[in-house]
């Protein structure tokens, strides 16, 4: 399914404009709409809070990286302060999305 609307590095698309475009291209409500990107959404927190890698071929695949605990340093005291560990998202493109994006316009 492709998108008719180019959008600038400059200009993002924010929810709002892809629940709009969902919308469009389905031709359902924006009510309707929002409840299926915010549903696509919250599947893809859920599954990463409980440990499990979203793949989406084509597209790519999103993980969850394990940061440890460190020592860092309070920018405005200099102060040492304990940062705790942590578990940061990571998205890696998948081989087609890469392609698509490095295609050249007609």
């Amino acid at each position: 399914m492709a998108v008719d609307r180019v959008v600038t590095p400059s200009e993002g698309l924010t929810k709002a404009e892809l629940v709009e475009e969902v919308a469009r291209v389905t031709q359902l409500t924006k009510k309707q709409a929002e409840e299926i990107v915010n549903t696509v959404f919250a599947t893809i927190v859920d599954s990463l809070r409980s440990g499990r890698k979203i793949e989406l071929r084509g597209f790519g695949s999103f993980r969850i990286r394990s940061r440890g605990a460190r020592l860092g340093r309070n920018p405005k005291t200099g102060e040492r302060v304990e940062v705790p560990p942590k578990r940061i998202p990571y998205f890696k493109p998948g081989k087609e999305l890469k392609e698509q994006l490095n295609r050249q316009a007609p």
